[in-house]
């Protein structure tokens, strides 16, 4: 078990990535919350990191879990609620630097997609680093990565995307 002092520097390091994730795949505030508190609860208890980059990988890889996992739950099959995509600009870890029409969108892409887009351009990792973070074939992240452009460029009536 890490000490509370690891915990604390965890979250003070990657809160606002976590709960990104969390948005990107929940659009609810108190699921959001909710899921936070899980990845950090097994964090807690988690394994031992080789490097910094390996400690961050492993919390993408877990909030993305436990993101799926709460989609696949009784509750979220059963209750149908309404996305939160008209408030995302009140909370305070989506940036207000990105174009909100542009973060507006990337929320309705499907899940795969917005993983690769949300881990390339707000997280900057490289293509192979996605593909080993989501267990994928590098072919496949740049196949979702093409689809998800074009269907970006689609929605937005222009190329905003290089």
């Amino acid at each position: 078990m890490r000490s509370e002092e690891e915990i604390i520097h965890a979250i003070n390091t990657y809160s606002d990535m976590v709960k990104r994730i969390c948005f990107i795949h929940l659009k609810q505030d108190a699921d959001v919350e909710d899921i936070f508190q899980d990845v950090f609860l097994k964090y807690a208890n988690g394994p031992h990191f080789e490097s910094d980059e390996h400690e961050k990988a492993w919390l993408i890889r877990v909030s993305i879990n436990a993101c799926k996992d709460s989609l696949t739950s009784w509750f979220h099959k059963k209750v149908i609620l309404h996305d939160n995509l008209e408030i995302y600009e009140n909370i305070p870890f989506l940036t207000k630097s990105h174009d909100d029409q542009i973060l507006s969108n990337v929320l309705k892409l499907k899940e795969n997609y917005r993983n690769v887009i949300y881990l390339y351009y707000y997280e900057g990792y490289k293509i192979k680093e996605i593909a080993q973070i989501l267990h994928k074939k590098e072919n496949t992240i740049h196949t979702w990565m093409k689809r998800a452009k074009e269907e970006l460029r689609y929605m937005l009536g222009g190329d905003y995307l290089e």
